[in-house]
């Protein structure tokens, strides 16, 4: 018996050997993330980074049954762009990346997609909105998100439904803050509405010498393009200097962190509202099965653009399973993931069903009106949905 009881123990542990070695010499396909791991907005970062790796582990059976590995690389790229580029050009130097989800913000995407594109590198982006990101043209550089020169004119759309006839603009200096501004303004302007100043300020702390011309001037808005941190802030201070008037800003204002900066002074007066390209991922019908791994694996809910990871990585999975059974099974070249990306037609993810123009856009995207009802940060999901609008790409 002990003789037999040997003889199975050395089998097993031959076995695993085998095993080990098998796995050791299967070739690694990663898809890298690049987004703001640390810092203010970690609050997304983080979450784009959970998104794309619940994706991974979800979705790359196929791969596997291929007999690839499949590994998820993230990088902090912090919001700030140097970071941004020095990652890029580790990421593009590691020759067992296929493709990156990145990133959150359009200032550090549009340098860093410079070097996907010099090494044919496919990134899709969750979140990065300005145009440039995509008119550029890159063959390698996409997003299944929508764009700020249209979200900037929705925007405007809800001050003119909203009867406003004066708003001030201010923006937080960022190619992403001043970028939306600018279409706002434009857009506005194009409504007959007002605009009674347009200014840039990185100030996140005392905005008493920005908001006394604004309080002189009495716009009936006050719109900021930029993050949460900033926005709320600034819209605290301005109620607590009286100002009654509309507050309006952007989707990197959708955050329950907003509330927990500004407190009541978000439903205070005539309100406050802001526009998106990324509601509430309970509010895309596929995505209640995403939701509900994100919050068993992460421990919370999905803040936003966490489910516009998962599609981005889901469809960069499914471009490298393409590429690859096109070159016969092995590891596919760079560029030909890049090319099946945009071969990909009506990819069905769970916040969308995507088809990229030549550009890299989606043909369509949806766009947000949010009116914030919530006074608990913990109900920032609940805020008021006032529209939804599937928007075709300029």
């Amino acid at each position: 018996m002990r003789k037999t009881l040997l003889f199975v123990a050395r089998a097993m542990t031959a076995m695993c050997l085998l095993l080990a070695g098998l796995d050791a010499h299967a070739a690694t396909i990663k898809i890298a993330t690049q987004s703001p791991l640390s810092g203010a907005l970690s609050v997304y970062g983080v979450d784009i980074k959970n998104g794309a790796q619940l994706a991974v582990e979800q979705l790359s059976g196929p791969l596997v049954k291929m007999g690839f590995k499949v590994e998820l690389a993230p990088y902090d790229d912090q919001a700030n762009p140097d970071t941004g580029v020095a990652n890029a050009k580790a990421i593009v130097a590691d020759p067992d990346v296929l493709a990156v989800v990145a990133h959150y913000n359009s200032g550090v995407f549009i340098p860093s997609s410079e070097e996907y594109h010099a090494a044919n590198l496919a990134a899709v982006s969750p979140a990065t909105t300005n145009p440039r990101v995509t008119d550029r043209g890159y063959p390698e550089v996409n997003r299944v998100c929508g764009r700020d020169d249209v979200q900037g004119a929705v925007g405007a759309q809800l001050a003119k439904d909203l009867g406003l006839k004066s708003v001030y603009v201010l923006h937080n200096k960022t190619a992403y803050g001043q970028g939306i501004a600018e279409f706002f303004k434009k857009d506005s302007e194009t409504h007959g509405i007002k605009v009674l100043g347009f200014a840039g300020t990185e100030e996140k702390a005392n905005f008493d010498a920005i908001l006394a011309p604004i309080l002189a001037a009495k716009p009936d808005c006050l719109y900021l393009g930029g993050d949460f941190d900033q926005a709320g802030v600034l819209f605290k201070q301005a109620r607590q200097k009286g100002y009654k008037g509309v507050l309006m800003s952007d989707d990197s204002f959708d955050s329950p962190d907003a509330s927990k900066i500004a407190g009541d002074s978000l439903v205070q007066g005539a309100g406050t509202y802001y526009t998106t390209v990324s509601g509430p991922a309970s509010s895309y019908p596929g995505a209640a099965k995403f939701v509900a791994d994100f919050k068993a694996k992460f421990g919370a809910n999905p803040q936003p653009y966490a489910a516009q990871a998962y599609d981005a990585a889901a469809l960069l999975l499914k471009a490298i399973e393409n590429a690859a059974k096109a070159s016969g099974g092995k590891v596919p070249e760079r560029e030909d993931v890049a090319k099946a990306v945009r071969a990909v037609q009506n990819f069905k993810g769970i916040t969308t069903t995507l088809t990229l123009n030549g550009k890299g856009d989606p043909i369509v995207s949806r766009y947000f009106v949010v009116k914030v009802t919530a006074k608990d940060p913990s109900q920032w999901d609940n805020n008021k949905v006032l529209k939804t609008l599937d928007i075709k790409a300029p």
